[in-house]
Parts: C-alpha cells; sequence; structure tokens
C-alpha cells in the first residue's frame, strides 16, 4: 500500500494544505495510506482531530511524514529537510513553481525524485479536474474584486436612498482568463459597472456573456492571439502602443483595475504605464494579480500597496487564494485526489504509467535529472 504524506507548508505567508478530511477519507477508499504532520491544516481552520478522524495518521514532524512517504502531497514546493527526508525516488506533487524556483527543482532531481508541477497539467479535458491552476485561479478572481473593493472605500453598486444617489463604481478587468472571468462575475454581482480587455478574441464573447462590455484592439494581430493550449501569446510592441492608447482614456475614467495577465515562464507583460497610474482619480485602486512574476502595474510592489502622488493605490498582494485558505484548499486537494488516480493501475496498486500523456506532461524531474524540455531549454 502506497503512502501519501501531506506536510505543512512552510513558505511565508502559505496558508493552504494539500489535503482534507474530505480527500483523505477517498484516497484511503482508493488505496492510499495517509500520513499528515501534525499542525497542517490549522491555518486553513482543518485540526489534527478531523484529520484523525478520516483515517489519516498523524506524525510529529515534516521529517517523519516525509520519511515513511512514497508521496508527498503539497502546496507549494518541499523544503530541504523534506526533501532530505524523502526515499530516493519518492513521487513529490506541488505547485513547484517551476520556472523560477530552480533550487528546490535541482535539490529534488538531485534526491532522486520524480517531481510533478501541478502547473503543468495540460488544458485538456480529462485533466480539468486536475486543473490546480483554474481553480486557485478562480479563486483569486474572487478574492481580488473583495480586496479591491475594500481598499476603495466605497460602494460598488449603484444605490438610491432618500439622502440621494450613490453612483456604481466602474471596475475595468484586464485579462480575461479564469482569474479575469471570476472577477467580472464577482464584480458584476456586486452591482459595480464593469469593462474587460484581453488579447485573445475568444474572450469577448465570454466577457458579453456575463453583462460586461469588451475593449480591445481588433486588428488581425487581435485574431490570431491565442496559442493552441489556450493561452495568450505576447503580443508586438506596435499591438501594445495602440491597445496602451485604447485603454489609456479608459483607465483615467475607472475606480478599480485589476490585472491578470500571465504568460508561462516569462516575466509579466506591463499593462498599465507609471502615466496611465498617474492619469486615475484619487481614491482609484489597481489591483496586480501578477504580482509574483513581475507585475503587470509599473510601480507595484510585491506584498504593498503603493499610494501614488495623485491618491491612486496600486495592491500587490502576493497569494490570494491563501487569502480564502478553507476554500482553496479543498479545491486544491480535489486536484490532487483526481491526479491521484492516475497513479494506480487497474487492479489498484500504485504503478504510475508516466507515459500517459497527463504525467508526461507534468513531470518535471525523474531519474535524477531536470527532465521537462521547457525546463532543461
Amino acid at each position: 500500500m502506497a503512502v501519501i504524506a501531506v506536510t505543512k507548508e512552510r513558505r511565508a505567508g502559505e496558508t493552504r494544505v494539500a489535503a482534507t478530511p474530505e480527500s483523505i477519507k477517498k484516497l484511503i477508499a482508493a488505496g492510499f495510506a495517509v500520513t499528515v504532520e501534525e499542525g497542517a491544516g490549522l491555518s486553513a481552520a482543518i485540526p489534527d482531530s478531523e484529520y484523525a478522524a478520516a483515517g489519516a495518521k498523524l506524525a510529529k514532524t515534516a521529517k517523519a511524514a516525509a520519511g515513511e512517504a512514497d508521496i508527498l502531497f503539497k502546496v507549494r514546493g518541499p523544503e530541504a529537510d523534506e526533501i532530505a527526508a524523502l526515499k530516493a525516488g519518492a513521487l513529490v506533487v506541488a505547485l513547484l513553481n517551476p520556472h523560477q524556483d530552480k533550487t528546490t527543482l535541482d535539490a529534488l532531481a538531485k534526491k532522486g525524485a520524480t517531481a510533478i508541477a501541478m502547473e503543468f497539467i495540460p488544458r485538456i479535458t480529462r485533466a480539468q479536474v486536475m486543473d490546480a491552476l483554474s481553480s486557485q485561479a478562480n479563486l483569486a478572481g474572487y478574492r481580488a474584486v473583495i480586496e479591491g473593493a475594500h481598499v476603495y472605500g466605497k460602494a460598488l453598486p449603484m444605490m438610491m436612498t432618500a439622502a440621494g444617489t450613490v453612483a456604481a463604481a466602474k471596475v475595468f478587468i484586464m485579462g480575461v482568463g479564469v482569474a479575469g472571468l471570476q472577477a467580472i462575475a464577482t464584480a458584476r454581482r456586486l452591482g459595480a459597472v464593469v469593462t474587460a480587455t484581453d488579447v485573445r478574441p475568444a474572450t469577448k464573447e465570454q466577457v458579453e456573456s456575463l453583462g460586461a462590455k469588451f475593449l480591445a484592439v481588433e486588428d488581425e494581430e487581435f485574431k490570431n492571439a491565442q496559442t493552441a493550449g489556450g493561452y495568450a501569446k505576447e503580443m508586438s510592441k506596435e499591438y501594445q502602443a495602440k491597445q496602451a492608447e485604447l485603454v489609456s482614456g479608459h483607465i483615467a475614467k475607472q475606480d478599480i483595475v485589476i490585472t491578470t495577465a500571465l504568460i508561462p515562464g516569462r516575466p509579466a507583460p506591463r499593462l498599465v504605464t507609471a502615466a496611465q497610474v498617474a492619469s486615475m482619480r484619487p481614491g482609484s485602486v489597481l489591483i496586480d494579480l501578477a504580482i509574483e512574476q513581475g507585475g503587470n502595474v509599473e510601480g507595484a510592489k510585491l506584498g504593498e500597496i503603493v499610494e501614488t502622488a495623485n491618491g491612486a493605490k496600486i495592491v500587490g498582494i502576493a497569494n490570494l487564494p491563501g487569502r480564502i485558505a478553507a476554500d482553496a484548499s479543498a479545491l486544491y486537494s480535489r486536484n490532487l485526489l483526481s491526479l491521484s488516480a492516475l497513479l494506480l493501475n487497474k487492479e489498484g496498486a500504485y504503478a504510475p504509467n508516466f507515459e500517459d500523456e497527463i504525467l508526461k506532461a507534468a513531470v518535471v524531474t525523474q531519474g535524477g535529472a531536470v527532465v521537462h524540455p521547457a525546463l532543461k531549454a
């Protein structure tokens, strides 16, 4: 029987956990044994007693939990002591930040661990239930609107009262992926007037279906601005200039701007310049969801709220899903639960088929080396 270990997250600001009592019950029913480090779920409001009731064994330390594991489930990459404790050939599954956290990848490779980066789960139909980027981006988009409303300090919906009318807030979403769509839906539910922009033409219909207005330069480059995998391509300097001119006047009239644009393996594209920020009204807010990859907004700082000379505020909060730790953990643990089915053969024995298209796309270290083509290059 293969043992899955779940340890406490130790990266700064990480409040999520890789398994919940619900997922542990199902893992055990599938034929795994599960060991959980004591205190692993406390920041996500899950006490040890609930893990024990679900059938998990509790371990005093991360080293004790990882040392007996065939599989280590994490939210973020494991720390050095956890890697050192692993059995040779153990499987590690986590959001490994593979393009940026080379140190962890190299340590896993040196240990002889096989590592699966949840960021590399392919966007194909059968892998949708394993798509951790999407599950967490959904929550990030929701939380971005909540954070924006909090910092903005005014009402989002129009309110007609005996004392007068409060105008609806204007919210502009830049980048309409999973996070952007959820931000649109949330802002609309809260009564804001919402506009959105994206370089991918397929998003126009999605934006309008949510009751928001779409804004983009719709030229030939725009029509071909999406990869086969559904990601945005990096646009030419010429297109970026035309788009910047279009949105500059728009940004100046907005109360809340939320930027979500990311390109896998590259720094986040610059969407909002200092001049555009300077054009905004006092009290307006920019929420930069791409802050951990350098940010979309000029002047944004990781982990800070920057107040500009004109009174606008640029919010660079990292790990927004971590601010909804219970729900984020529940969704992420279901992603891992779905992935775990690929680790068993038809007889229910632990025998990962690394030729399966999902596992093949997501394995980043194996056999003592970093093996993913995107990382080797």
